[in-house]
């Protein structure tokens, strides 16, 4: 798991680098408060999954299908 993680951290350094030097804009939010969002967003998802709880969106929208 360590390995996958430094090789995700590398691979990650590399393309941004690689979006700099061709002055493309990243396929990412640009500043520290859109990366902890996404970071939430994971984070939810997998509090959820840890929990097991599970809803359909027929649930959610109360229509039974």
């Amino acid at each position: 798991m360590a390995s996958q993680l430094v090789l995700a951290l590398l691979t990650g350094t590399f393309a941004g680098a690689l979006f700099s030097v061709i002055q493309i804009p990243i396929p990412a939010p640009p500043n520290l408060p859109g990366v902890l969002g996404i970071v939430g967003i994971f984070l939810g998802y997998k509090a959820i999954d840890w929990l097991g709880l599970q809803l359909t969106l027929s649930e959610v929208l109360s229509v039974g299908l």
